[in-house]
C-alpha cells in the first residue's frame, strides 16, 4: 500500500472510531428519556388583555360567522342538540358554548407505547418530538428527489426508533405511493407497530382507515386495555378557513369514540387561508380549534385532544409558502398562550423549511422554527425531523441533521444545573489563579457529559477535515443515517400478536379492490 493510501486508510479508521464513540455517548446520554421535561420558562408575548381580545374575537367569529361542517349530518345533529344555530352546513355557536363543551377534554394524558418504558406524557411541562408527516416525495444525496415507497416509510420508522432524541414514531412519515391508496394505511400502521415500540399515530384519510387503525390497536394492546387507555394520537386538520370536512370529522369521531387522542389543527398559510395579520390568524385558528374540540367532546366527553396549530406565512410576490419567518414565530408563541388559557396540550412547530436541499437555508429556517417551538411551551411536535421543500419531501440527510438539533434541545430544555456538582466549587479550590481547568479532578469527573457533542458537526482543524475527505454536513449526515440503518435492530414483538396483525391486514386487503384515490 502506498504511503498516501495508508494514511487515508488510517484516517478513515480513526474517523469511524470517533463516530462510533460519539454515537455511543449520544445513545447513553438520552436512552432513558421517553420525553423531555421542560425546565425553562415559556415565552409569553401576549398580555392578558391581548389574550382576552383574541378569545373574544374568536367567540364573535363563532357566533356571527360560524363554522361549516360539510357532508357530515351527525355532526350537525350533535351541535343542534347542544344548542347551536344550524343553518344548512353552517354552525353558529352561542357565545361561550364551544369553550364550555371543550372544557371536558383533559389537560394532559399519557399515550401508552407497546414498550411501556417508551410511553409519553402529553401536556404540562412535557415535550414530545415526532418525525416529519405527510410528504409524497423523499430525498437523499444518492437518489435525489423521488416518490416515497413503503421501503422508505419503514426506513424512516427505523431511524426514528434508533434515535434517543425522537420520542414518538409519528404517522405518515412519507407517502408510500407504490401501494394502493385504500390499502397503504394498513402497511403504514403495521410498520409503526412492528419496526418500532415507540408511540405512533393512526390513519385519518378516511373514517374506515381510522377504524382499521383502532382495530389493529385492539389486536396489539387488547380490547379492554384500549377502552381504558390512549395508545394512538392522530392528526385532524381543519380545511381552513372555517371548514371541517367529512373525512376529518369521520376520523375524529372514530378516534374520540374509542378514547384515542386527536390533534385538532387548522393548517394555515397566512394571507391565503387566514388574514395577513398574526392577531387575525390566531383568532381564526382559535375558533376552528374550539369548534373541532367541541365536536370530539360531544362524541365522547373526556376524550383526549391536543390544541394544534400549523401556521406559515405566504410570499405576497409568488404565493409560495415561507418558513422560519418572524411572523410565524410570533404565531407559535401566541398560540401556546391560547392553548394554556384553554387548558389543553399544545402542538405546533418542528424543523420546517422551504429549501429543496439540506443546505444553509434549510438549517436557518428550521432553527427559526424549532427554537420558538421549545420556548412556546409546545407539548407535541410534528415535523421535528426530516421536513424539507415545504413538507413535500422527507429528506434522509435532513432527518439525521435534525436529530442532532433535537439532541441539543434536550440539553437546552433542561435549563441550568444548579446542583452542588454543577456549582463546581471544588474546581475553584484546586485551580490556582492563572491556571487552567483541563486537568483538574472536577473536569476529569465530568468531561464525558459536560457538553453536548454533535453527531453531525465537524470541529476539527481544517487539515484534519481535509484529510478525512473534506465532507460537508449533508455528506456527513448521509453516512450517519446509513450507519443507523445498518445497525438497526428490531424491537421484539409477540409472535402471536404479529401473526394476528398480518391476518387482519391481509383480510382487509382482500375485502376490497385496489383504488387510486
Amino acid at each position: 500500500m502506498a504511503q498516501g493510501e495508508e494514511k487515508a486508510a488510517t484516517s478513515r479508521e480513526g474517523r469511524r472510531g470517533r463516530e462510533a464513540r460519539r454515537a455511543q455517548r449520544l445513545q447513553a446520554r438520552a436512552a432513558s428519556v421517553p420525553w423531555i421535561q421542560r425546565r425553562v420558562p415559556t415565552t409569553e408575548i401576549l398580555s392578558p388583555e391581548a389574550i382576552a381580545t383574541i378569545e373574544a374575537n374568536a367567540e364573535r367569529l363563532l357566533e356571527e360567522v360560524g363554522i361549516e361542517f360539510r357532508d357530515y349530518p351527525s355532526a350537525l345533529a350533535r351541535f343542534r342538540d347542544a344548542g347551536c344555530d344550524v343553518q344548512g352546513v353552517r354552525v353558529r355557536f352561542p357565545r361561550g358554548l364551544a369553550r364550555k363543551l371543550a372544557s371536558t377534554a383533559p389537560r394532559e394524558y399519557v399515550q401508552v407505547a407497546r414498550n411501556p418504558a417508551r410511553s409519553v406524557r402529553i401536556g404540562g411541562d412535557s415535550l414530545v418530538f415526532a418525525p416529519v408527516y405527510g410528504s409524497p416525495f423523499v430525498h437523499d444525496l444518492d437518489g435525489g428527489r423521488r416518490y416515497g415507497t413503503i421501503e422508505d416509510f419503514r426506513n424512516f420508522v427505523k431511524l426514528a426508533y434508533a434515535s434517543p432524541f425522537m420520542h414518538h414514531s409519528g404517522g405518515t412519515v412519507c407517502e408510500p405511493v407504490d401501494l394502493p391508496v385504500n390499502k397503504r394505511h394498513l402497511e403504514m400502521v403495521y410498520a409503526h407497530m412492528r419496526w418500532s415500540d415507540k408511540p405512533f399515530m393512526g390513519s385519518v384519510t378516511h373514517p374506515d382507515r381510522a377504524r382499521d387503525t383502532i382495530e389493529m390497536c385492539r389486536i396489539l394492546f387488547g380490547q379492554d386495555f384500549l377502552e381504558a387507555n390512549t395508545v394512538c394520537t392522530s392528526l385532524i386538520n381543519a380545511n381552513s378557513p372555517l371548514v371541517w370536512d367529512s373525512a376529518m370529522l369521520g376520523a375524529a369521531e372514530a378516534y374520540a369514540a374509542a378514547n384515542q387522542a386527536t390533534i385538532i389543527t387548522p393548517f394555515i398559510l397566512s394571507g391565503a387561508m387566514s388574514p395577513v395579520t398574526v392577531a387575525g390568524t390566531l383568532t381564526q385558528a382559535l375558533a376552528e380549534i374550539l369548534a373541532g374540540v367541541a365536536f370530539t367532546q360531544l362524541v365522547r366527553p373526556g376524550a383526549p385532544v391536543i390544541f394544534g396549530t400549523f401556521v406559515s406565512t405566504l410570499s405576497m410576490q409568488s404565493g409560495a409558502p415561507t418558513f422560519g419567518t418572524p411572523e410565524a414565530a410570533l404565531a407559535i408563541y401566541g398560540a401556546g398562550q391560547l392553548a394554556r388559557s384553554l387548558g389543553l396540550p399544545f402542538r405546533t412547530g418542528g424543523s420546517l423549511c422551504a429549501s429543496k436541499v439540506p443546505d444553509a437555508q434549510a438549517a436557518y429556517e428550521s432553527a427559526q422554527t424549532l427554537l420558538p417551538t421549545l420556548f412556546a411551551g409546545t407539548n407535541f411536535v410534528l415535523h421535528a425531523a426530516g421536513w424539507m421543500e415545504g413538507g413535500l419531501a422527507s429528506s434522509y440527510e435532513k432527518f439525521a441533521m435534525d436529530l442532532d438539533q433535537l439532541g441539543m434541545m434536550h440539553v437546552l430544555a433542561g435549563g441550568i444545573d444548579m446542583s452542588e456538582n454543577a456549582q463546581a466549587f471544588e474546581a475553584f479550590r484546586e485551580v490556582a489563579p492563572g491556571g487552567h481547568f483541563l486537568g483538574c479532578a472536577h473536569t476529569q469527573a465530568n468531561f464525558e457529559s459536560a457538553f453536548y457533542r454533535s453527531s453531525v458537526a465537524d470541529n476539527n482543524s481544517v487539515e484534519q477535515w481535509e484529510a478525512e475527505g473534506a465532507l460537508d454536513a449533508p455528506r456527513r449526515a448521509n453516512a450517519l443515517w446509513k450507519r443507523m440503518l445498518a445497525e438497526y435492530e428490531a424491537p421484539p414483538i409477540d409472535p402471536g400478536v404479529d401473526e394476528a396483525l398480518r391476518e387482519f391486514i391481509e383480510r382487509r386487503k382482500a375485502s376490497m379492490p385496489d383504488a387510486t384515490h
